[in-house]
């Protein structure tokens, strides 16, 4: 990793870690959870061989960017806010957005809010979500998956906190990111029950664990578990937005083992027109076989080269 370049930006009210590497166009590449820049170690470097300017924050809330202590400081509002006022320091106008798990999803925000910013949307893992005027997605869930669904678990202040550190960091890390049951995860014994692999998988090091558990044992979990208790707070500020379409050209990759494509309705919504008809500039969808939710890790040539082959033609 040392052609990776690190700086701290002052940008909407915070400080935010930036990783970058290479010249030219610029991507920025948003990470999920629990995760950090260094999920997009693989894409940062291939990228910048390519001729782009690779640009990975740490998101509000992990790493060594700030972590404000509100859950209201973590709606897409916030997030586009960082994202808009990073790309004015830096100096671009027009970015090509990749997106990953809560990355995914503040980038399809920020192509709301902000299209006139991207170039092109590529998007992992999380499928657009349509704001549903009836319900919020909190009690969607609820009366869907149930209570003891992860992202209800999560909402309770210090309640996941316990939970995720009721074992070493490094084996949480091991047993989140090996996660390969497709189904969503309900575990009313919470994620402390997950197996921890006897061997990490060969896309996964020690190294690997080292540097997130590093990162996370010093600044925790809370940061992240925050993305999810914004959902609500999320829902009511984006009532504006109701029925808007995403208006960027687009492209969509999922792994088949990844438990959001499992979600109820997922499917449906992906491959039988609705997806289609909230984003039109939707160019194709990809579904990568044997391959989980950290898919950009799991798989980094063939994602690498995929948001590249997207890319190049803009």
């Amino acid at each position: 990793m040392e052609k990776i370049e690190h700086s701290t930006i002052a940008a909407n009210g915070i400080t935010i870690h930036v990783a970058s590497v290479g010249s030219g166009p610029a991507v920025l590449l948003l990470h999920g959870f629990p995760e950090l820049w260094y999920s997009w170690r693989h894409q940062l470097l291939f990228l910048a061989s390519k001729g782009y300017r690779a640009i990975a924050p740490d998101l509000r809330g992990f790493g060594d960017s700030d972590a404000p202590p509100s859950p209201s400081s973590y709606t897409p509002l916030h997030i586009v806010g960082d994202l808009v006022a990073l790309l004015d320091h830096l100096g671009i106008d027009l970015v090509f957005l990749v997106g990953h798990d809560w990355g995914a999803m503040m980038a399809w925000h920020f192509c709301l809010l902000r299209p006139d910013r991207v170039k092109a949307l590529v998007n992992l893992s999380v499928h657009f979500m349509p704001r549903n005027p009836a319900m919020s997605p909190l009690d969607g869930m609820r009366l869907l998956l149930g209570d003891d669904f992860y992202v209800c678990r999560f909402q309770e202040p210090g309640a996941a906190e316990a939970d995720f550190g009721s074992v070493d960091t490094a084996t949480m890390m091991k047993k989140f990111l090996t996660m390969r049951d497709p189904r969503p995860p309900i575990i009313p014994n919470g994620f402390r029950s997950l197996e921890t692999p006897q061997a990490l998988p060969p896309w996964l090091t020690e190294e690997d664990i080292d540097y997130f558990a590093a990162k996370f044992a010093k600044t925790g979990f809370t940061g992240g578990f925050n993305y999810y208790r914004a959902i609500g707070r999320t829902w009511e500020l984006t009532a504006p937005w109701t029925g808007s379409k995403i208006k960027v050209p687009a492209k969509f990759i999922v792994g088949d083992l990844d438990m959001v494509y499992h979600l109820p309705d997922a499917k449906e919504y992906i491959h039988g027109g609705g997806f289609k008809e909230d984003v039109p500039l939707l160019e194709e969808v990809v579904v990568i076989e044997g391959a989980a939710h950290f898919i950009n890790q799991e798989k980094p040539d063939e994602i690498s080269s995929l948001i590249y082959d997207f890319i190049k033609k803009f």
